[in-house]
């Protein structure tokens, strides 16, 4: 079973450490090429960086105050965990070496999906609705895809302020209370490629319609909801055994300049200034061929950034404050036409 703890039980930090506000930055800096040679030069002459760095196609036009909009999540605020339970999972069992969540469950196509934000700073959502729609594959056995433009435009002030940035925590609980629909009734970008927040970077937030695209799908009937939000323990045995039990999670950090850079290898921050707070969905982990441990994530910067779309990071270190910030929640009956399933999995985060 979990360990819940609450807030007060822990360390003292703020929480969490590591995802934090960036200091403002100059118009000069703002305007200049996210993409730079000299960052290129310096990691990969860096032997112990352990990563390779490039010019990734996807930020080839991209300004640092472009990107900067990209990285959506923004620092806890007093409250937000009043009533969060924090859960640790005690060691009761020897967990694998390596672990990669789209080969443990391969009729889950979600899992292995790389998406695009576009130019909005919607990754609070993504992470979320990414890792919800995975989970209900795991455990009921269904391949939808959660709608994170439900979630980005509907959610509203709770959830923070759309494409200008959101706190993950309240995804999850907006699954608990509202619901979101599936990809199908409310998509991120529309038939036409060009009206959604990914279209250019003036894009504004969605409006919230609370009516499905398809003329035959029904608001309420494409809900899916969640049965509860938790945070899990920072250290890497919880958040390990969250994944193995119960799929992926979504985790918060601080991102540099140099991440928009990373290409290939386990990566850590080497050189450049604090861009803003990012979310993804953690799928799984593994010791790199040089001895470092690791963590497998999948971005949503389409496939022309770091490895087809994917990244590693150093383990068991905290970097960037990764292991800071990792929330999660099971998926519900509710709205299902499934029997309800009580697996272990589904017990043992039941609270």
């Amino acid at each position: 079973m979990f360990r819940s703890k609450k807030l007060s039980d822990l360390n003292p930090r703020p929480y969490p450490a590591q995802v934090v506000a960036e200091n403002p930055i100059s118009q000069a800096k703002g305007e200049s090429a996210i993409l730079q040679d000299s960052i290129v030069k310096q990691v990969n002459e860096n032997e112990k960086a352990g990563w390779k760095a490039a010019l990734n196609p996807r930020f080839s036009n991209l300004t640092v105050s472009q990107f900067k909009r990209l990285l959506g999540v923004k620092p806890t605020r007093k409250g937000d965990l009043k009533g969060i339970p924090i859960l640790t999972h005690p060691k009761l069992s020897k967990l694998p070496q390596e672990f990669d969540a789209r080969v443990a469950w391969p009729n889950c196509s979600t899992i292995g999906r790389i998406l695009d934000q576009g130019h909005c700073g919607s990754c609070w959502a993504f992470g979320a609705a990414e890792s919800l729609s995975d989970r209900f594959c795991i455990h009921y056995g269904l391949n939808i895809s959660l709608s994170a433009n439900d979630i980005l435009a509907c959610c509203g002030y709770l959830c923070g302020d759309g494409c200008d940035g959101g706190y993950p925590l309240q995804a999850w609980k907006y699954f608990v209370r509202k619901g979101v629909v599936t990809e199908e009734c409310d998509p991120y970008f529309d038939n036409e490629g060009c009206s959604h927040p990914g279209c250019e970077p003036a894009y504004p937030t969605p409006k919230c319609h609370r009516k499905c695209v398809k003329q035959n799908l029904l608001w309420s009937k494409s809900k899916h909801f969640g049965v509860n939000a938790y945070v899990i323990s920072s250290d890497p045995y919880s958040i390990m055994t969250e994944v193995y039990k119960n799929g992926p999670v979504e985790v918060s950090f601080t991102v540099y300049e140099d991440f928009a850079h990373y290409k290939s290898g386990v990566y850590k921050h080497v050189t450049g200034d604090v861009m803003g707070g990012h979310a993804v969905k953690l799928i799984g982990w593994g010791t790199s061929e040089d001895g470092e441990d690791y963590w497998l994530l999948a971005n949503q910067w389409n496939r022309g950034w770091g490895d087809d779309g994917y990244f590693k990071i150093r383990r068991g270190t905290n970097e960037c404050g990764i292991e800071e910030e990792v929330v999660g929640g099971l998926p519900s009956a509710r709205n299902l036409n499934v029997e309800l399933d009580v697996s272990d999995a589904f017990l043992d985060a039941s609270m």
